[in-house]
């Protein structure tokens, strides 16, 4: 069986690094080796069971690019490719991974088995993939039994963008530079709010 992956990473300095790696079960760990010295090593992962998430997705790929943490977006089924999905997340802290932003649809599984498979922060999100809009999968990923936990956030991009800071928050704890960015990153949403509060003035009669 060979599986697509799809691939997207970032170093430290924002540089993309792109591919699509076609694995097979047997190849998957050697791909995966241990990364945690390497300055482009990914400290946070996003993973999705469909490409067609992606277009959910791409809020949170677009913040963690933008203040330039290292991260990699891949292709895990919950359903189609568990075997794929357990090696993934049982391999991710010893890759250097430190936060997991999971989205899925309908049962929306994903989230919830790699959280039994790691001890990672896992950050659900829910995609609105069915006629429910996304209800159903934010009730699955919300309803973890005690034991093992899922942070779940917002249905869609919303929901995807938020993961990227709360993720990045995570990681900052350690990282000064980081948390610097992340800072600025809050004063310039401020400031443009601020920059347009008067939207309605009346002239006079």
């Amino acid at each position: 069986m060979r599986l697509q992956i799809l691939f997207i990473s970032r170093d430290t300095d924002g540089r993309p690094m792109t591919s699509t790696r076609a694995m097979t079960p047997d190849r998957k760990t050697k791909a995966a080796a241990p990364a945690r010295d390497r300055k482009d090593a990914p400290w946070i992962a996003v993973i999705m069971g469909s490409k067609s998430d992606l277009k959910y997705l791409q809020a949170a790929v677009d913040l963690l690019a933008e203040l330039r943490i290292p991260h990699e977006v891949r292709i895990v089924s919950a359903h189609r490719t568990p075997d794929w999905m357990f090696e993934y997340a049982s391999t991710a802290e010893s890759r250097g991974i430190e936060v997991i932003i999971a989205a899925a649809g309908g049962a929306a599984h994903l989230p919830g088995m790699v959280a039994a498979k790691t001890v990672l922060p896992v950050l659900g999100v829910p995609v609105p993939a069915t006629l429910l809009n996304g209800l159903d999968s934010l009730l699955s990923i919300v309803q973890m039994p005690k034991g093992v936990p899922v942070g779940t956030l917002a249905i869609g991009e919303p929901g995807a963008a938020n993961a990227a800071l709360l993720a990045a928050s995570i990681v900052s704890a350690s990282r000064p530079e980081l948390r610097e960015r992340l800072r600025q990153w809050r004063a310039q949403r401020t400031a443009e709010v601020l920059s347009v509060t008067d939207i309605a003035r009346s002239g006079p009669t």
